[in-house]
């Protein structure tokens, strides 16, 4: 009787799967690592100061960012029109495999709820220390200025685009298997936006409130210095910016 109810629900899962674009995710070893940037690394940003030493538990996160595909099933779903903007460097509109663009932070959390709940696993957007921790290759870094390398050119989508964001998962990836982290388009994070303290963390969650939510990794308007691992933005929760999407961590 056990054995027949387990393979219920393994054929439940597969059904839900097969109907829903599900994510594929990297598993992130949990660790320990300096997060920020001060004035001896390459362009630093200021925002990013002080470094500050930051604890992580394991987790697991999207391979590549939220793409056009598997928004649109959420938006089918849901009753909600997909983003009104969505002009690719191939000419098309809303093209599958390039990153969902122009949702604001509440639409992809909504998104990140609705995947849990078709799923029965727990999604959520990343926090800015679980984004930066695995941009840098989480235990298998090897300390690269950006997401998978030194130069930009092989792991990153910036300016050199013309302003375009591309399909996901073309540039080198990172040490841990992630693509696009650096560059391409802003990811936004669950924290709100605050100022760094060098005071030791362990999980941390950003400020209880504020007016804006961490986006981070650059995108393929900006220079390649906004690509770097510790560079950091911030943009208003409730807005849609074209060159911002997302991508999901799976938690235990």
């Amino acid at each position: 009787m056990k054995q027949n109810f387990i393979l219920f629900l393994f054929l439940i899962s597969n059904a839900v799967s097969a109907q829903t674009p599900v994510p594929e995710m990297i598993s992130v070893l949990g660790g320990r690592f300096t997060m920020g940037s001060n004035s001896n690394d390459f362009k630093f940003d200021e925002k990013s100061t002080p470094t500050h030493t930051v604890t992580v538990s394991d987790f697991k996160m999207a391979k590549t960012e939220t793409t056009v595909a598997q928004y649109r099933a959420f938006c089918k779903a849901t009753g909600r029109k997909m983003p009104g903007w969505g002009l690719m460097a191939d000419g098309k509109w809303e093209s599958d495999n390039h990153p969902i663009v122009n949702v604001s932070f509440d639409e992809a959390n909504a998104y990140c709820n609705w995947l849990s709940k078709k799923t029965g696993k727990k999604y959520r957007l990343p926090t800015e220390a679980e984004w930066e921790y695995a941009a840098r290759g989480g235990k298998k870094s090897r300390g690269y200025k950006y997401s998978g390398g030194d130069d930009p050119k092989e792991v990153a989508w910036f300016s050199d685009t013309g302003g375009l964001d591309q399909a996901v998962g073309h540039k080198r990836p990172n040490e841990l298997g992630l693509y696009d982290m650096s560059g391409n388009v802003y990811e936004w994070c669950n924290d709100w936006y605050g100022d760094y303290t060098a005071k030791a963390q362990f999980n941390p969650r950003g400020p209880a409130s504020g007016v804006y939510r961490v986006t981070r990794g650059g995108g393929s308007i900006n220079s390649y210095v906004a690509c770097h691992v510790a560079n950091r933005s911030f943009a208003k929760p409730d807005i849609r910016y074209f060159i911002c999407g997302f991508r999901v961590v799976l938690v235990q």
